[in-house]
């Protein structure tokens, strides 16, 4: 693998370019902003998404799709909102046979499509994978020590691409389960907001790790009844991930929600531009889902309810506490 394109230079992206750049690949990152493309290849930094972080001046940014097409990999990290557009503007350009990582968590809103069903209209001949786990940006880009999950429907793809990206402190683990990888990783946001709400209301640490485990528990219900495996939502996509997301204070999701919990109005903090809260997308597809697949999921259905203007947040923690008495099962 000598040369990789990451599409995306967000946070995420930057860092997944170096996580590329470290295990020895010729990287080139694709931006939507001049601005960024100039920073990154004079400054050799990502001013705007991640500053501090020394960029190598090899690492070369730009605005022209045609220059990420010589690739052996690419590294899809858009917000998963606008993966549909990023998949127009390059269906063109990529070769059928080169590899595509998915590192952007979320479901379509106004579709409820996983990110690889997106994809796979557009690019339906091309090996796909999926990249996640508990894996903050920063952390990745300052060589902190983190794991995550590649998983493809190819087994043997997914060892050959995560031994080739590893390094002793970014460790991919293969896996073949495609669905639960995605959504473990884009429902997660969806518990970290309820996650903030509690704190923000100082309802305490029993309560919190209730809704996580019971959170998860409903992710994981979900997973299987499109066609995931138990066993994934019990690792680094799920367990892993949700657990960072909830709890960490550098997630956006749970900030969001403590904002909520400690009074912030919700029409507030939806125009604030400068933070996507991934989690505020992804729960309108998740309730389609849910029903599609006749699956029951509490707190999704009532942060459903909050966003929507059906509930409050008292009311939403009164259904969540009075919720039936009955055999604890997952």
């Amino acid at each position: 693998m000598n040369s990789v394109s990451i599409i995306g230079a967000g946070a995420w992206g930057t860092a997944l370019a170096l996580v590329a750049f470290r295990a020895g690949s010729q990287v080139t990152l694709w931006s939507i902003s001049l601005d960024e493309v100039e920073t990154i290849n004079q400054r050799h930094e990502n001013v705007y998404r991640l500053p501090g972080i020394a960029l190598d001046p090899s690492l070369h940014a730009t605005l022209n799709p045609e220059e990420t097409s010589k690739a052996d990999l690419v590294i899809l990290a858009p917000p998963a909102q606008f993966m549909r557009s990023t998949c127009e503007t390059f269906c063109k350009v990529f070769p059928s046979h080169i590899p595509l990582i998915i590192a952007s968590k979320g479901i379509e809103d106004g579709t409820a499509l996983l990110m690889s069903e997106v994809i796979n209209e557009y690019f339906p001949r091309n090996p796909l994978l999926v990249l996640s786990g508990p894996s903050f940006a920063s952390d990745v880009a300052k060589k902190l020590p983190t794991a995550v999950s590649l998983a493809a429907e190819n087994l043997a793809l997914s060892q050959k691409i995560a031994g080739l990206l590893s390094s002793p402190y970014f460790r991919l683990y293969a896996s073949e389960d495609i669905i639960g990888t995605q959504v473990g990783g884009a429902c997660k946001n969806i518990i970290a907001i309820a996650c903030g709400i509690i704190e923000g209301r100082d309802l305490g640490d029993n309560a919190r790790a209730a809704l996580v485990t019971r959170g998860l528990t409903e992710i994981a219900r979900l997973g299987c009844a499109m066609g995931g495996k138990l066993e994934t939502f019990l690792g680094l996509s799920g367990v892993g991930d949700i657990t960072l997301t909830s709890l960490s204070s550098q997630s956006r999701n749970k900030s969001f929600g403590l904002a909520l919990g400690r009074g912030t109005p919700l029409d507030e903090l939806l125009s604030n531009k400068k933070t996507l809260t991934e989690g505020v997308h992804t729960v309108t597809g998740t309730v389609a889902l849910a029903e599609k697949f006749q699956v029951d999921m509490p707190i999704t259905f009532a942060l459903y309810d909050l966003l929507n203007g059906g509930g409050d947040i008292e009311t939403l923690i009164q259904n969540l506490l009075a919720r039936p008495l009955k055999a604890e099962a997952a």
